[in-house]
């Protein structure tokens, strides 16, 4: 008799277990405003600080690219630094020293140094 007064107590707890939960409200999450209210500025933030900045580099440099022309001293993502000889639409031939002559990849120049601009001195 003892055995089952436990069982059926076992029984109805864990039958009442479940009611009580159903019972208690749901902990309120938050909204769909409050979220927007907070990831709407992060994303701006990250927009002007990250994703811009790199956009105006990369056009400046695709038109820095775009008007290398022969005679213009160049430097590459190498270390290199030559005369442009000749210029095609994906590469360019740099005069490194008298009868050295390398192809380069346009994409592969970093600054471009006018033969009018002065080279600093190494002081």
């Amino acid at each position: 008799m003892r055995d089952k007064l436990m069982v059926s107590g076992l029984v109805l707890s864990l039958m009442a277990a479940p009611a009580l939960a159903q019972a208690a409200p749901a902990p309120a999450g938050p909204n769909l405003i409050t979220q927007l209210l907070f990831f709407v500025p992060l994303i701006l933030i990250f927009y002007f600080l990250l994703i811009r900045p790199q956009q105006q580099r990369a056009k400046k440099h695709a038109e820095m690219i775009a008007a290398v022309k022969r005679g213009d001293t160049v430097v590459t993502s190498g270390g290199l630094i030559g005369k442009v000889n000749k210029v095609n639409d994906t590469e360019i031939t740099l005069d490194l020293a008298e009868n050295v002559r390398v192809r380069v990849i346009k994409a592969m120049v970093i600054e471009v140094r006018n033969k009018a601009e002065p080279v600093p001195a190494n002081d």
